[in-house]
């Protein structure tokens, strides 16, 4: 059924972004490969082998020709005898290695068998999905001479692809689905072959496919039953339905199946706008349904500022500002001078860990109580910035709060195997507490030592016994929070993650057990790991904050900054000014 509807899919954006010569997808009903929409008009010009290739270098071209995944992985298939070509399910697998190695076992004059034996790094599956994947990988084909020239008369189903040539030939883009309460967009991310011109196309027809399967719980699409294209995707002049070669502007006609209310049309252009401009694909963005604009406000087209309140990337940090976690109180960090903060936490004086509200309003912290009864060791407190605080429950291990997208609401680990979500009241102040079901968690561990809600609330992220995995935060019918399809997000780290944090909504930030390399940064769906500058650092790492513009961290000795805006090859940990010297934890709202 999913080879099915892209087939359907592939009719239905036939005409890409092009004006005046639009160039079509494939007619032929042929499944497309594993994770990619086709990408060039039937009968483009392919480089054909080398040659004179010696057999085991035709192996290693093929391997990289693979990456190319236009009409049905012809590059690749002009390495292929025409009876492989002919049966070679190119769209069975497509696996993602480190590095090929071929292994010659044997060879004659007219036939040479190779092995190759790769360590696996991920797969790309269907729609662009990246899953990350680890472990061996071994695959025998067998080469033939065909009127002089090797070529492969024998290989497994499925592409292999290497992690360098991958990167090199698809590129990351996120897709905008709207979070349950339509604040935000919830981005799920995936990996596009294809020209800038073919972008959009590509995009639409995955938003209207819809998120994949572990997000579709969890978040809205308004582009879903009942929506689709008509006509092709052409460049527009800004007014409805005027096109122009070389003018700004996209203009998509949809055919909707059902009537909207202003807020779900609203939603409609959202998720169409954020994920074209996040893909630099330039507006206005004239949309229309059955030739009549989508919104009669908007006749000429939208922009980023039309829909500016559900941005993704919307923060409030730079507002609220930066605090930290000295001699168990809460301080202010200001550009001249560092302030206990007027309410509870300012005074505290045992406080293990604290949490602002996105807002910066209100405050929830964890402190050491040092009673002697172990189950009442640390208490979990929440109160107005400026004011007092209310007790919420006492155990003897409580993680790090996180908060809500709301304000009113945060999430912590209690005793390493409980998750519990405590609602504050805003008028009265009063909180309830309720366990989130963490079933799905059980195979993963036994402790939870840090969890952190992403800024759209959909994603938490948590370190369980050392590992870093990612959840979906699902609301059950029943009305209890879940984290469900668990899934493990930077298998190859290598050391014991101590602590972690959110840079955006699609970037994970961690801090590990490792002198070398003791801070990395990961994409939610596992497809990158990035070293960030060890710089004068000093291990163990232990905590970590973070912004889309800025990493804060604590080490040893003090508190570090790391500016994201900096040019690549002067990004440096710099201590922050005012905790000089100091032993500290950064504080950021979330």
């Amino acid at each position: 059924m999913q080879r099915y509807r892209r087939g359907l899919l592939a009719l239905s954006l036939s005409a890409l972004l092009l004006t005046g010569a639009c160039a079509s997808l494939p007619a032929s009903s042929s499944p497309q490969a594993i994770g990619t929409l086709a990408t060039v008009a039937p009968g483009t010009p392919v480089a054909p082998p080398a040659s004179g290739r010696e057999p085991d270098l035709l192996v290693r071209d093929f391997v990289k020709a693979s990456t190319e995944p236009a009409n049905r992985h012809l590059a690749a298939r002009q390495y292929l005898t025409p009876e492989m070509s002919a049966k070679w399910d190119d769209a069975a697998s497509a696996i993602i290695v480190d590095k090929v190695d071929t292994l010659s076992e044997s060879r004659t004059d007219q036939e040479a068998i190779y092995t190759i034996r790769v360590n696996k790094v991920g797969r790309l599956e269907a729609g662009g999905i990246y899953v990350p994947e680890d472990g061996s990988y071994e695959a025998k084909m067998t080469l033939t001479l065909v009127d002089g020239e090797w070529r492969i008369s024998d290989l497994p189903s499925g592409v292999i692809m290497e992690r360098a040539a991958f990167l090199g030939a698809y590129q990351r883009k996120s897709l905008f689905f709207p979070d349950p309460s339509g604040q935000t967009m919830v981005p799920d991310l995936r990996w596009i072959s294809g020209s800038q011109d073919q972008m959009t196309s590509q995009l639409v027809g995955l938003l209207i496919e819809g998120p994949k399967q572990a997000l579709a719980s969890a978040v809205r699409n308004e582009l879903g039953a009942g929506v689709s294209v008509i006509g092709p995707i052409t460049k527009a002049d800004g007014r409805a339905g005027q096109v122009g070669v070389g003018l700004g502007g996209i203009r998509i006609d949809f055919r909707i199946g059902q009537s909207m209310d202003p807020e779900t049309r609203a939603l409609f252009a959202a998720q169409i706008i954020w994920t074209l401009a996040g893909a630099d694909i330039a507006g206005p963005y004239v949309l229309l349904v059955d030739g009549a604009p989508l919104d009669a406000a908007h006749p000429e087209g939208w922009t980023t500022a039309d829909v500016a309140s559900t941005n993704p990337l919307a923060t409030t940090g730079a507002t609220v500002g930066l605090h930290a976690l000295r001699d168990g109180s809460l301080v202010s960090v200001g550009e001249q001078a560092v302030t206990p903060v007027p309410g509870f936490a300012g005074t505290a004086g045992n406080l293990a860990s604290v949490a602002l509200s996105r807002d910066g309003k209100t405050v929830a912290a964890v402190a050491d109580t040092a009673n002697p009864d172990p189950a009442k060791r640390f208490s979990l407190t929440l109160g107005p910035y400026t004011e007092g605080a209310a007790p919420v429950l006492d155990a003897p291990v409580i993680t790090r709060p996180t908060w809500e997208i709301d304000n009113n609401t945060i999430w912590a680990a209690v005793n390493g195997n409980t998750v519990v979500r405590v609602v504050r009241e805003p008028t009265t102040g009063r909180t309830s507490v309720m366990n989130v079901d963490v079933g799905a968690l059980i195979p993963l561990g036994s402790t939870i030592t840090e969890l952190r809600l992403s800024r759209d609330g959909v994603r938490a992220a948590m370190i369980i016994d050392g590992k870093v995995y990612l959840a979906t935060v699902v609301r059950l019918p029943s009305g209890v929070f879940a984290l469900t399809s668990p899934r493990a997000v930077a298998p190859g780290l290598g050391s014991t993650a101590l602590s972690l944090d959110w840079s955006n909504s699609d970037t994970i930030v961690i801090a590990r057990n490792n002198s070398d390399v003791p801070v990395v940064q990961v994409a939610i769906d596992g497809s990158r790991m990035d070293s960030l500058p060890r710089g004068n650092l000093t291990a163990p790492v232990v905590s970590v904050d973070a912004s889309p513009t800025t990493e804060y961290v604590a080490d040893a000795r003090a508190v570090f900054q790391l500016n994201n805006n900096d040019p690549a090859g002067d990004r440096l940990w710099r201590e922050v000014p005012g905790l000089t010297g100091q032993r500290a934890i950064p504080v950021l709202p979330g």
